[in-house]
């Protein structure tokens, strides 16, 4: 019995020590993930906590909230038809996100897989596109939308998306080049055409690379300020949500909780889109860009 006393103790300290080791060494190996992540963290914390203070306790250096004041989101909506500009943003975002599939999915297979003249050509054009900064052909894009009469409507955003996007092409062309020959080989014995092979063979192995790449471009449609600023600028009824919360801070520069709350709900559509597609989007990145 004595003995067996003893062993118990000895077992429970050296367990106990080796889950310590491992939580030590788990915290070492994901030490700059864990100060990276807080890094991003920290600045979203501070937005929420801002909106749910008074205004008063805004404007102060504290940084976590006296009372607890829900009613300014509320209040938000009662200054601002927020409703209407998420609407405006909503239909920018998931047009433009469609249009971009449509487009981008045939070039990137062009370039990925078939064999044509002038294919690495084309590649270099695309990257070259990537670089070209969208201001310095801005002037003659949007004379050529306001001759169409198209100024004042998002249209001038989401209609070039059918066009292609560079980076998209890019990225999917990368993740393309990934799957293995054979199985186009394979479909090519079946009869399929090239089309055949694109949507039925293709597109359902690369679900990962196509929604990183869809939610890359809804995220960008999402927080773009430059493109309706300059076509829907002084059509207050086509205002995104960009625009909106630039309008909203402007006006209510001294009542930085409300701002905050603006902030909040503009950020919470991309928050719960990016949780739903999470694992889809991380795979995307993971396989992206293995073979040149």
């Amino acid at each position: 019995m004595t003995a067996l006393t003893q062993v118990a103790p000895a077992t429970a300290v050296r367990r106990r020590g080796a889950g310590r080791r491992q939580v030590l060494h788990w915290i070492a190996v994901h030490s700059f993930g864990l100060a990276l992540g807080l890094v991003f963290t920290l600045p979203i914390v501070f937005v929420v906590l801002t909106a749910f203070m008074s205004d008063q306790q805004a404007l102060t250096s504290d940084l976590w909230p006296r009372d607890w004041h829900p009613e300014n989101f509320l209040t938000v909506f009662q200054k601002a038809p927020m409703l209407e500009y998420f609407a405006n943003s909503m239909l920018y975002s998931l047009l433009a996100t469609a249009f971009m599939l449509v487009s981008s999915v045939p070039a990137a297979y062009a370039l990925s897989r078939l064999r044509w003249r002038g294919s690495n050509f084309a590649f270099m054009i695309v990257i070259a596109a990537m670089m070209l900064p969208p201001q310095v052909v801005a002037v003659p894009i949007y004379s050529m939308w306001a001759n169409l009469g198209l100024t004042g409507t998002l249209w001038p955003l989401v209609v070039p998306y059918l066009l292609g996007d560079a980076f998209s092409i890019f990225l999917l062309r990368q993740f393309f080049v990934t799957v293995p020959q054979d199985y186009f080989d394979a479909a090519r014995m079946d009869g399929c055409s090239e089309i055949q092979i694109l949507y039925r063979v293709l597109v359902p192995m690369t679900k990962p690379g196509l929604a990183a790449a869809g939610l890359f471009t809804f995220l960008y449609t999402w927080n773009d300020y430059f493109g309706p600023l300059l076509y829907v600028g002084e059509k207050q009824d086509s205002w995104t949500l960009s625009l909106a919360l630039a309008s909203f801070r402007g006006m209510h520069q001294t009542q930085w909780n409300l701002t905050m709350a603006a902030t909040v709900l503009v950020l919470v559509p991309v928050i719960v889109l990016f949780l739903f597609a999470q694992k889809s989007f991380v795979r995307g990145i993971t396989f992206t860009g293995v073979k040149g």
